[in-house]
């Protein structure tokens, strides 16, 4: 059987883990276990944080769009329940964009919404 040597690939997956800890302080990007941990770490949080930053707009949008409603004399649910009711369907990205852009654009609908209440 012949002989495998292993350093061209056992530098390159090293080297993708220093690239990974690029700018990182200390032994975080120097040292080969303690850039392992803290990339490997890194991903798990990058791979959950990508679920909970859908979460954390989405709690955006709703307290923008709360806000703009209470301006308006409704409440949020009431807001949504009405435009339900009104058949008008918009996101609720769209809806708080409207409401700190366009807030006339925002008070015609919620009219329309509270019209149908």
């Amino acid at each position: 059987m012949s002989r495998v040597k292993r350093a061209v690939h056992a530098r390159k997956k090293k080297n993708a883990y220093f690239k990974a800890a690029k700018g990182y302080r200390g032994g975080r990007s120097r040292l080969l276990r303690t850039v392992k941990e803290a990339v490997e770490r890194a991903r798990c949080y990058a791979y959950r944080d990508r679920r909970t930053k859908k979460r954390d707009f989405r709690s955006l949008w709703i307290i923008r769009i709360n806000a703009a409603a209470r301006i308006c004399g409704l409440t949020y649910s009431k807001l949504i329940h009405g435009l339900k009711l009104a058949e008008i369907e918009i996101d609720r990205k769209s809806l708080a964009d409207l409401a700190i852009a366009d807030f006339d654009g925002f008070k015609t609908i919620a009219e329309a919404a509270k019209a149908k209440l």
